[in-house]
């Protein structure tokens, strides 16, 4: 990545950093830019899942391992990962209208990981995402081999839980990732 890209995006996570403190109380700026600068691969992730639209931040901390956790924290599910089906499998057996991608693809691709249905439910403890979106959440194998997958959404207060054909897309559909570092 050119010093100028990595300077941009160190300066755009500070900000979202300082800005969002309920997101990690007690952590320091100083300290996860100390990680980022030791990672050049962790960052270059963070590059891409914020030109997809992500907007990641730290959401919490690991201390035993330290290690911090990123999450696309965008208001909506990320924009640039919108409007894609849930894994290659289901993209295949499309015959018609296929997606130009899947959400296990995409995040492979990145390098970041799928949340999981109970790591979603913890990220909209800080506060409300996804309340006009949904997001593709990591589908256990015994609902994926019948052919299906889950996603969630924030509505009325609550996080609810769905499932859909894994081939299926919709324009307000897209994930959320989550990267260690």
């Amino acid at each position: 990545m050119p010093i100028n890209e990595k300077e941009a995006l160190l300066e755009t996570l500070n900000a979202r950093f300082e800005k969002n403190m309920h997101r990690h109380e007690g952590l320091e700026w100083e300290k996860v830019q100390t990680k980022l600068e030791a990672s050049p691969e962790k960052l270059a992730i963070l590059h891409e899942m914020e030109k997809t639209s992500g907007e990641p931040d730290v959401i919490d901390y690991d201390p035993k391992s330290d290690t911090y956790i990123f999450c696309d924290c965008s208001r909506e599910s990320p924009k640039g990962r919108r409007s894609i089906c849930y894994d290659q499998e289901a993209l295949e057996s499309r015959k018609k209208y296929k997606p130009e991608n899947s959400a296990v693809n995409m995040a492979a691709n990145m390098g970041i990981e799928l949340l999981t249905e109970e790591q979603y439910r913890e990220l909209q403890k800080l506060e409300d995402f996804d309340l006009k979106s949904s997001s593709w959440v990591k589908t256990p194998a015994h609902i994926r081999d019948l052919g299906g997958a889950i996603f969630c959404d924030c509505r009325y207060n609550t996080v609810f839980t769905y499932h859909n054909g894994a081939e299926s897309y919709y324009a307000a559909r897209g994930f959320r990732g989550m990267l260690s570092i």
